[in-house]
Order: C-alpha cells, then structure tokens, then sequence
C-alpha cells in the first residue's frame, strides 16, 4: 500500500496550511491564558482549602488539628476540587484541539466517500458485535468514530475502551480500534476468531457453548493460540480452513502483543485491533502543529487500518481458498 496515494491534493492540503495558520494563532492565545488559569484554579483551592482548615483547627481538640476526621474528609475533597479546576482552567484548550479536529479530519480523510467524524458517541454498530467477541463488560467509553464508504465498502471505524468492574478492581476487556464493515458475502450465522488463552472468551463458551461449536483450522500452529467457534459449522468450514486462517495469522504477526479479533455475523463483519494508542489526537496545546508530523501519519494511520479491514473482508468471502495478498508486517500503523 503507497499511503501517497491517500494524501490530499496540492489545493486541498493549502487550505489544510491556511487553516493551520489560523490554528497556530489562536493556539499561542490560548496556550498564554491556560498558563495563568492552572495556578490560578489551582492556588484558589488551595487558599479555600487551608482556610477551611484553620476554621476547623478552631473546633477541634488540640492534639487533633490538622489530623482529625473533618480535616481529612477536607482534604479529599480539596483534592477532588483541585482536578475539576484542572480541567476547567485547561477547557479553553481542550475545546479548541477539538472544535479543530472536527473541522480538520473529515478534510483530510477526503479519500473516504460520504466521510462522518463523530466523537464520544456510541456507535451505531457497536450493539451489532457478537457478545462472543467481546465477553463481559458493564463500563463503554468511546471516542473517535469515523464512517463512510472505501473501497466500494461501507464501514464503521472507532476507538473504544471496555471494562469490568469487580468488587476488587476495574479490569480492561478491550482497547484498541474497532471497525465494522460490510462484508462481500453474507455469512449465514455468526463466526468468531480470537485467541484460545484470552480468558474472558472462555467464560463465554461456557454461556454459549451449546450453540457455538469450535472449528479447527486445521493449521496445527494457528489452533494452538487460536480458536473459530461459530453457530454454523458447515458454513464457517470453508472459511476456516482457507483465507480466513490466513488473515489471522497474518495478524497474529502484525499485532503480536495482543492479536486482532474477528467476527462474522450476517452482511457485517468485525475487526477488532487491540491497541493503547491514540489514533487520531492533536498534540497538547503548547506543541506547534505541524502538517509533515501530525497531519499525514493520521492519514496513513487510518488508509492502513482500512486496507488491514479490506483484506479481511475479502478473507471472509466464499471462494477458492488461496493467496489473501497479505501485506507484510511494515503496513501496520
């Protein structure tokens, strides 16, 4: 893949600069007041806090100022009041990363048809993915969500953070990108691919271990970390056994630390890449915006994404098994 394919025209990416320009101006104006609003916010809180506490000292046994229980519930309070006046002293450089990331990339993307930009939304076909592939989870949190049509296809491309709360500790369930995509030939089911050691996939086969039945690949390297389980065996066969097992263990060498997932259900298919960085941010607001460093490595970010999606939609297509054109392990973003 030549990500200079993607990169936007000569005219498109001046008005990119035009645009960054003007960013770069309101960005210095906005970087000099967060300087004096965060010890400001901050400082205020702690004068209330520590005047607070010389009121209590007044009331308390002698041996108890400082150190007493209406002193300690006052100085986690003040803790909790000193992040949320972070945040707020920050917000005017916060909102204006944001309102110019949802000017920037729908821009820059412009090699997708009918490009949407969404933030912080659930996505519409998140409710649509295979429990299986996920497992239990009682916390969602989304950020960057983009849609529209590569390749002919439509798709659904977002980060999201899962997690399961214990009595003990919160744990993560997954993190990373997810992008939904319309598949070449529907799949008469549901077919999951993921791997045999992730623990929260065996507490789901023990739930739905009646219907979904597992599927060797019959590649003794790949059913030894992975496991196919699908509610349709005799459809899910010719997939398993063929570009399918070779999507995933050309993936299984692109994501090494924690391999992709993949799930089939219908005309939709499922990849999901286990990931902890950030895709799609601007730098902090007192680092320059640079087009060459920040603008172009999202748009071969998000073209190697959608490509790796592309060429695992044609991996779930019937036909003769063969060659999946794999990229080698230098495409992965």
């Amino acid at each position: 893949m030549d990500t200079a394919d993607f990169m936007p025209d000569a005219a498109v990416v001046a008005g990119i600069q035009s645009d960054l320009q003007s960013y770069e101006t309101r960005r210095a104006a906005v970087q000099r007041q967060v300087r004096w609003r965060v010890p400001l916010f901050i400082g205020l809180v702690l004068i209330a806090t520590v005047l607070l506490a010389l009121l209590f000292n007044s009331f308390a046994d002698p041996y108890e100022q400082w150190f007493s229980t209406p002193h300690v519930f006052l100085y986690i309070v003040g803790i909790v009041a000193a992040v949320f006046a972070y945040f707020s002293a920050v917000k005017p450089a916060t909102d204006l990363r944001q309102s110019f990331r949802d000017r920037l990339l729908p821009v820059i993307f412009g090699f997708i048809e009918g490009v949407s930009y969404r933030r912080g939304e659930k996505p519409d076909s998140f409710d649509r993915l295979p429990a299986e592939t996920i497992g239990s989870f009682d916390r969602e949190y989304f950020d960057d969500a983009i849609s529209g049509r590569y390749e002919g296809f439509s798709f659904e491309l977002y980060e999201a953070r899962l997690e399961q709360k214990t009595s003990k500790a919160v744990s993560s369930v997954f993190k990373g990108i997810v992008i939904a995509f319309e598949t070449m030939t529907p799949f008469p089911g549901v077919l999951i691919a993921t791997r045999r050691t992730n623990k929260v996939m065996g507490f789901f086969q023990g739930i739905f271990g009646s219907r979904m039945e597992e599927v060797p690949s019959g590649i003794p390297a790949l059913d030894e970390d992975y496991e196919f389980r699908t509610d349709n065996v005799e459809a899910a066969r010719p997939l398993v056994t063929g570009r399918l097992a070779k999507a995933l263990q050309w993936l299984g060498e692109a994501w090494p630390d924690e391999p992709a997932r993949v799930a089939l259900t219908g005309s939709e298919g499922f990849l999901l890449l286990p990931h902890d960085r950030n895709f799609f941010e601007l730098p902090d607001i007192d680092q320059p915006l640079d087009y060459k460093v920040h603008i172009e490595p999202m748009i071969a970010d998000l073209a190697s994404l959608l490509a790796t999606a592309s060429l695992v939609r044609k991996a779930g297509a019937e036909g003769e098994t063969g060659t999946t054109g794999m990229p080698d392990q230098q495409s992965k973003p």
